[in-house]
């Protein structure tokens, strides 16, 4: 990584000459407008991993919720937290291991996307919207814009239960120049006192949380694979659907070349 932040988003660009072919690398598709480096590949493939463990964790959660909630609290996943905090309530002591492994493992790949802004700028986050709708695209604005304007705050908040694009704001702080030292130390401080929250919720709650939870592992198999089937489902619906973009954009270009 270099020292300086680089924002290559607005990055003019040469004109290209007639029938010069384009570089592999000037996609639109891609987060950089020059000839990738080292780094550039590894931040890439790291995002790429971030994604994969996603998709891996999400019919996986459920279960570890019912058989070992926690290592799924120590993972950072809040309902995890919770359900160690209402354990703690009927006897268990594991909690201050959860909490301190817990807020690790919450902010485990936030500095991928610090990295991934400290890159590209903005082009991440066009990369990111590409193909969605001019919702989410305002939506991803308002996050950037505030990330810029309070840094800090901005840190904070994506540790609260509250609905915002974390990547993009992390990507946001990258770009504007926020030291890695200051990104990790707000990060680290937010996420601790957010994971002793829930695990304060979860103790609060008791009893009735544990027994829910016995309840509840009767059942998390099939939730797992209801999520399964639904991601399943998603890709099938957006394959579909790119397929038929694809072909009304084919459509519209023949009729435009029509005399």
């Amino acid at each position: 990584m270099s020292d300086e932040p680089r924002d290559i988003s607005d990055a003019p660009r040469g004109p290209d000459e007639p029938g010069e072919p384009q570089e592999w690398w000037d996609d639109p598709s891609l987060p950089w407008r020059h000839k990738p480096g080292r780094a550039d590949y590894a931040c890439l493939s790291a995002l790429g991993v971030v994604a994969m463990y996603g998709l891996v964790m999400l019919p996986l959660r459920p279960v570890m919720l019912g058989l070992a909630p926690h290592v799924l609290g120590s993972l950072g996943y809040r309902t995890g937290l919770v359900m160690v905090g209402a354990l703690t309530a009927v006897g268990d002591r594991w909690w201050p291991v959860v909490l301190l492994i817990g807020t690790l493992m919450s902010m485990k790949f936030d500095w991928i996307y610090w990295w991934a802004g400290k890159l590209w700028g903005r082009n991440i986050v066009d990369v990111w919207t590409s193909g969605h709708s001019e919702r989410t695209r305002r939506r991803y604005d308002r996050a950037w814009n505030l990330a810029h304007r309070y840094e800090t705050i901005a840190i904070v908040a994506t540790f609260l239960p509250i609905p915002l694009p974390a990547g993009v704001i992390y990507a946001a702080l990258g770009a504007a120049g926020t030291t890695l030292r200051k990104f990790l130390i707000v990060g680290f401080c937010s996420a601790l006192a957010t994971s002793a929250g829930y695990i304060a919720l979860g103790y609060w709650i008791g009893e009735p949380a544990v027994r829910l939870l016995d309840d509840y592992g009767r059942y998390l198999w099939y939730v797992s694979i209801a999520i399964l089937v639904g991601m399943v489902a998603v890709a099938v619906w957006r394959s579909r659907q790119q397929k038929k973009d694809g072909l009304e954009s084919e459509a519209d270009s023949i009729v435009a070349e029509e005399p």
